[in-house]
């Protein structure tokens, strides 16, 4: 195993970061909230406080990924370049979304909820595939 990048798990989180605003503020921010309605217990958080929730989980996940990387090897990820993205959108699309989907169907969450959330958790897994493979 290779010594983990720190500088991008980082990174990572800031591109994160930098997703979720854009996806939860002018792309898909007014339908998430059509989807959840006023009174939506999601909404009722300050943003200070979700900002700071977000960012540690997703350095959790970025150290998680950091570690991954790290265990494939630089020599084999600098070949294969493609495996950022092949296993950081695997994350997402094998245990991210399918959980999400799953406890969305639980909890009885519309469809368009779960495809607005799920898109999101596929582009920021890809964008922190992105940040690893640029600083990698």
């Amino acid at each position: 195993m290779g010594p983990v990048n720190w500088l991008a798990v980082v990174v990572a989180v800031i591109v994160a970061l930098a997703v979720s605003a854009a996806w939860y503020g002018p792309l898909f921010g007014r339908a998430r909230l059509e989807a959840v309605g006023p009174g939506g217990l999601g909404m009722r958080r300050s943003p200070a406080r979700t900002l700071g929730i977000t960012a540690a989980l997703l350095l959790v996940t970025s150290t998680m990924m950091g570690h991954m990387f790290a265990r494939v090897g630089a020599d084999t990820l600098a070949v294969k370049w493609w495996l950022y993205f092949m296993m950081s959108g695997g994350l997402a699309i094998a245990f991210v979304i399918p959980s999400l989907w799953i406890s969305y169907t639980q909890q009885r969450i519309c469809t368009r909820l779960a495809l607005i959330d799920g898109g999101f958790w596929l582009v920021a897994y890809l964008a922190m595939g992105l940040a690893f493979f640029l600083l990698g």
